[in-house]
């Protein structure tokens, strides 16, 4: 029993496809880059960052008054403990009491980044919050309390305050331009994608050439469209 033989892709009609569909991609492709708009713009509530940064002098620095590489890794090393401690329960039930929050420490804590720049003993503090006042006062409650915490767990010498955090004047997100952006490169490249496929997939005879192909013998002629021909 003979195989059957199957016909080959010809990448000029797929690109021939992808052009007689060309108005379909792109209205799928305005349609998903404005639906992200709306949903960017309209659905979604803003969000706003403030950021209050600290600095951590060790005992041994505030002895010496000299920083060292020994101090420096040191303390780099240490700046986990301090992320920690920033996120305790007791600094996190402390800024809600303060604050007269009405929100669990939990829900606090997801609002809350801790982060540490690679070879530094300053530690960030980031609150986001959907209103840029409120994102502003929990960022520098938690410095105060958090700075507290860390001088009376870690026993270091000091904690400086190296910036303050202030009410942001734009959303940190959602990021209109891009989530709009993206939608858009999203749905025209599912539509590319999706008539790559339908032509992969569809193994009708299109071409003469498709008949040798399948019926393995020479074409002696070809029937013309008379439609085509008035």
């Amino acid at each position: 029993m003979k195989e059957q033989q199957e016909i080959g892709i010809d990448p000029l009609l797929l690109l021939a496809s992808l052009w007689r569909k060309k108005l379909l991609i792109i209205l799928v492709a305005i349609i998903t880059g404005g639906l992200a708009f709306i949903y960017s713009a309209l659905i979604v509530r803003p969000q706003y960052t403030s950021t209050s940064r600290i600095y951590v002098v060790n005992h041994a620095q505030g002895e010496q008054n000299v920083l060292t590489n020994q101090a420096l890794q040191a303390g780099s090393y240490l700046v986990k403990d301090y992320q920690e401690i920033i996120l305790s329960q007791d600094v996190l039930e402390k800024v809600i009491a303060n604050q007269k929050l009405t929100m669990t420490p939990k829900q606090l804590a997801s609002k809350i980044k801790v982060s540490v720049p690679r070879d530094t003993r300053i530690v960030s503090i980031d609150v986001k919050d959907t209103n840029p006042d409120t994102a502003s006062q929990l960022a520098n409650e938690l410095r105060v309390v958090a700075s507290e915490k860390i001088k009376a767990v870690t026993k270091v010498s000091d904690v400086t305050t190296l910036e303050e955090a202030r009410p942001a004047l734009t959303p940190s997100s959602p990021n209109i331009r891009r989530n709009t952006l993206l939608a858009f490169l999203a749905g025209g490249a599912v539509m590319v994608v999706s008539v790559v496929l339908l032509e992969l997939l569809d193994d009708r005879v299109k071409r003469p050439e498709d008949v040798e192909e399948v019926m393995q013998v020479a074409l002696l002629g070809i029937v013309p469209d008379l439609d085509k021909l008035k």
